[in-house]
């Protein structure tokens, strides 16, 4: 029976993650602060601070895995010094965000990075100074997965799932220009499985994590199979919307996943090296099916934290 110890993993992809390793069979811990959700059932949970001392007093003995998901510098460097060298494979989970602007359509594990940080609010040079850490600790007994968009039911950042809500109330849908714009994301059941695979299998090095590259117009066009649609899509400029203060990516008042054309490139990467790993991605229209039915469940018309309310598209089409 293998040792896994998942740092983190009472929150979305954690939960992923744990639940996948005890399908296993493997005797899995989580230790976390536990603020983010509940372990789940038949993992040893330990309640522990990372930045605090004492921190990984309660675990002993060996791991065959850890997996990492945190980028606090504190919290992944604590973690390294008391756990580097008794773990036989770490999975560090890092992100797309490390790229600096140069990567492009195609781009693999090997394009340029942003500048490391110790500042946790700079989400993708913290993850870059994660990568570093963990590498000088591990050598080569490590994985580092960069996924981009994650999406799935449990989704937080309700980017993705935005456009299977908004489509099935049907009407008049306002998007941002859709040709010269890609999609790219990754279902966290997907992912959670590559992690899991990848670790008992051994591989090392570093894998970007992420789908199939399609088209916003392809991407939006099955969202529309999916969910019945029959309204109109209204395209606006890109210009105009700017000067409407829609934002980009996610957040209120945004129309989620749009990127300037330059960001849209890293919406065209390479996973070449995931699918040579053991990688497998379900067909988008799944990956929509169950984002819709998580939706559902939620509510079409409640509150978001990403995308436009109801009457702000309302407004915003009547002014276009």
């Amino acid at each position: 029976m293998r040792r896994v110890l998942v740092l983190g993993g009472t929150a979305w992809l954690g939960r992923e993650v744990t639940s996948r390793a005890l399908a296993r069979g493997d005797e899995v811990t989580c230790l976390a602060r536990g603020r983010s959700g509940q372990a789940v059932d038949g993992v040893r949970f330990v309640a522990a601070d990372r930045t605090e001392p004492g921190a990984f007093d309660d675990l002993a003995g060996e791991f065959d895995e850890v997996v990492e998901l945190a980028y606090h510098p504190v919290a992944v460097r604590s973690a390294l010094d008391a756990l580097a060298a008794r773990a036989a494979h770490w999975t560090l989970v890092s992100t797309i965000s490390v790229y600096a602007g140069e990567a492009g359509p195609g781009a693999d594990e090997t394009a340029p990075l942003v500048e490391a940080s110790d500042d946790p609010e700079d989400y993708g040079g913290a993850k870059v100074a994660a990568e570093q850490a963990s590498a000088a600790a591990l050598g080569e007994r490590l994985l580092v997965v960069r996924p981009g968009l994650i999406t799935g039911p449990g989704d937080p950042s309700d980017r993705f799932g935005y456009w299977p809500a908004r489509l099935a109330r049907g009407g008049r849908v306002l998007t941002p220009p859709l040709t010269d714009a890609d999609v790219q994301v990754i279902d966290v059941a997907d992912l959670a499985d590559y992690l899991t695979v990848a670790a008992a299998a051994g591989v090392t090095g570093v894998v970007q994590a992420t789908g199939e590259s399609v088209g916003f117009d392809r991407a939006l066009a099955i969202i529309a199979e999916v969910t019945g649609f029959d309204g109109e899509l209204v395209e606006a400029p890109a210009s105009w919307l700017v000067d409407q203060g829609v934002g980009y990516w996610m957040g209120p008042r945004s129309l989620p996943l749009w990127l300037t054309p330059e960001a849209s490139a890293m919406r065209q990467l390479s996973i070449e090296r995931f699918r040579a790993t053991g990688g497998v991605n379900r067909p988008l229209a799944d990956v929509v099916a169950r984002v819709l039915g998580y939706e559902r469940r939620l509510g079409l018309d409640r509150p978001r934290r990403s995308g436009l309310s109801a009457a702000e598209e309302a407004e915003l089409l009547a002014r276009l």
